[in-house]
């Protein structure tokens, strides 16, 4: 039995916007950690543990490449996997495993300190590759084929398949009203997640901020639409995890949930508002905009995650 999905809808964001904006009025900005902590929401509103399951131990994560993508596209997401795996040392700070890190101490430790099934050593790591270069289901999408597409990935149990779509592929909702979403398999104990390259079809939506003007917000990696999709990997990735199968942490209805990422919708760095990224790193040589440092000397920009215990958003920089 599938579980429904979830993922990042834009008109959630547009929510989450006009609310952080009644919130900055009333001096409560989200960008302003301590006077965040002045606003207290209704328990029921808090993103809290529903009692149930999550991913835990080695989590294998298998890619279906849906598409055409070049090996240096490639190269960015299998580079973003491998830095998940590393030990929180292992680059300079502030780092890729430093973010995941902050998942296992936020949400999965949690579940440990309940007596569920913890996860004091959390692995994510790259455990295949598969490609349809040809799209054999077509380059135009419903949500109802994704499933599909995942088993294609070939998932081990208690692991994830990563679908992404190249630019030339239309998928059901895709800018409308979402930039990726995750779903599972209950009976297969695996979980999905789908993002798109939004290159070419609506970087302002589901590539931002580097399409943010003003200040100028910069691509890492020198490829608007692969940054963009690390972004959306990431937070989708966080909610697979953290929410696999529907009744672990969240906030709101289940169907629609809020999660550890999208909670923190548009928040990338300290000072944060709508339409604005934060404070973020430049680097002194490409002039990108960056929040994490990774493997093979890459640098990443990962959304910040929420914290359930202080209700706010907990960024990197």
């Amino acid at each position: 039995m599938e579980s429904a999905p979830s993922g990042f809808h834009l008109r959630d964001h547009v929510l989450v916007v006009f609310v952080l904006a009644l919130l900055s009025l009333a001096h409560r900005s989200m960008g302003a950690r301590r006077l965040m902590e002045l606003y207290e929401p209704d328990p029921s509103e808090r993103l809290t543990y529903h009692n149930g399951t999550v991913l835990s131990g080695d989590i294998p994560v298998s890619i279906l490449w849906y598409g055409n993508f070049t090996a240096a596209q490639k190269d960015i997401v299998s580079d973003f996997l491998a830095s998940l795996a590393a030990a929180p040392g292992a680059y300079p700070a502030p780092s890729v495993p430093q973010w995941w890190s902050s998942i296992l101490r936020l949400y999965l430790s949690k579940v440990e300190a309940v007596g569920k099934k913890g996860a004091k050593k959390t692995r994510v790591f790259l455990s295949g590759n598969f490609s349809d270069e040809g799209c054999s289901l077509g380059r135009s999408l419903t949500l109802s084929q994704l499933p599909a597409l995942a088993a294609a990935a070939k998932p081990a149990k208690g692991g994830v398949a990563l679908v992404l779509t190249a630019q030339d592929v239309a998928v059901e909702g895709f800018c409308m009203s979402r930039c990726g979403m995750h779903g599972s398999d209950a009976k297969a104990g695996t979980a999905y997640v789908w993002v798109g390259n939004s290159a070419a079809q609506c970087p302002a939506q589901c590539a931002w901020p580097f399409k943010q003007e003003k200040p100028p917000v910069v691509p890492p990696n020198g490829d608007l639409g692969m940054d963009g999709l690390v972004i959306n990997v990431a937070s989708m990735l966080a909610g697979a995890v953290t929410n696999p199968f529907g009744d672990g942490f969240y906030q709101g209805e289940r169907q629609a949930p809020l999660e550890a990422a999208t909670a923190c919708q548009g928040v990338y760095g300290t000072g944060a508002y709508p339409g604005n990224a934060g404070k973020l790193l430049i680097d002194k040589v490409t002039g990108a905009s960056y929040n994490a440092n990774g493997a093979r000397g890459r640098k990443h920009l990962l959304p910040a995650l929420f914290d359930p215990t202080s209700s706010g958003c907990a960024t990197l920089v």
